[in-house]
């Protein structure tokens, strides 16, 4: 079965849409296949885990294999990768690293509620030291050519919101010329509600564009986050992933479906087979069960797959049910 074609989407008029980095979910072949389906004007990358030293080149291609084609998608669409770590000094050398293999943009990870990496001081944890925030993006900002941007992602505090503003201005301070915020904290993890009306004051305080995400699911979601937050682009995770043309609708301003579950089949069975150039054979079904379970939301075919999949260990047969016809798939 060969790849299904890209879907032409027409001129946006709205905002940017962009991709969320999401570790484990949002991986080169679910980047390959939104963004090939369309309505998604950028990608950040699952984090690149800094620690002490220069990270391995092929560590970065294996992780974003964009790099390897302009650090764009199949469809054209940018990719840009993102750094996690507190050493301040090697997350410049790396974001050097990242510059000499000509990234379009380095973006920096100050927003990841996993606790194995709050743990070892990555992500989220350092919501509560602005002025390592302003270092560290002081230093990858330094070490990066001044054509490059330099961007970061952070959530409105760890516990609370009692630094926030202070938090976003040391991340400006440092020379991000754009800053995403996901509208919850650390221990909010992804329980809603998400705070959009602090989207609105985050952007007040800092003089960089900001970027608005947290529980945008729909047409209408994206609507009310420009309408509360002021904000002109929206960074969208898991709605993309469960509304794989989310993107479609948001840039034909409808939250009607664009497409059907007959449409979406191609994209399934296209998606397992990259992932099986990615994954050894026993863990590739899960990875296509991860998504069928989020798929369920809009897509009832999908929960009757998933079910007839639950149990199913061997990717041959999952391939063979992807590449056979529809009629069979649940």
């Amino acid at each position: 079965m060969s790849s299904p074609e890209r879907v032409n989407s027409p001129e946006r008029i709205s905002g940017p849409v962009v991709l969320a980095p999401m570790e484990g979910l949002a991986d080169a072949p679910m980047r390959d296949v939104l963004t090939r389906i369309g309505g998604i004007d950028w990608c950040v990358s699952e984090f690149i885990r800094v620690t002490e030293g220069l990270l391995n080149v092929g560590t970065i291609r294996r992780g974003v294999p964009e790099s390897e084609h302009g650090w764009r998608t199949r469809a054209g669409v940018p990719v840009r990768p993102q750094l996690l770590g507190s050493d301040v000094r090697w997350m410049g050398e790396n974001a050097a690293l990242l510059a000499s293999m000509d990234a379009p943009a380095i973006d920096i990870n100050f927003g990841c509620p996993a606790k194995t990496v709050n743990r070892h001081r990555g992500g989220a944890a350092l919501l509560t030291e602005p002025e390592l925030l302003r270092e560290i993006v002081a230093s990858v900002r330094a070490a990066t050519p001044t054509h490059i941007p330099v961007t970061a992602k952070m959530r409105l505090g760890l516990t609370d919101t009692s630094q926030t503003l202070e938090c976003a201005q040391a991340l400006a301070d440092g020379g991000a010329g754009e800053i995403t915020v996901h509208a919850r904290t650390k221990v909010e993890g992804y329980k809603p509600p998400a705070h959009w009306e602090w989207l609105a004051r985050i952007r007040e305080a800092v003089p960089v564009p900001v970027i608005a995400n947290g529980e945008v699911w729909t047409t209408e979601d994206y609507r009310r986050i420009r309408e509360v937050s002021g904000c002109d682009a929206v960074m969208i995770g898991r709605g993309l992933v469960r509304c794989p043309d989310l993107g479609l609708r948001i840039l034909q301003d409808t939250d009607a479906a664009v497409l059907g579950w007959d449409e979406l089949w191609p994209w399934l069975a296209d998606f397992f087979r990259q992932t099986r150039l990615r994954v050894v054979d026993r863990h590739s079904p899960g990875r296509l069960k991860q998504w069928l379970a989020m798929l369920g939301q809009h897509y009832p075919q999908a929960r009757e797959l998933f079910d007839s999949l639950r149990r199913e260990t061997s990717a041959d047969v999952v391939t063979r049910r992807l590449e056979g016809p529809l009629e069979s798939a649940a």
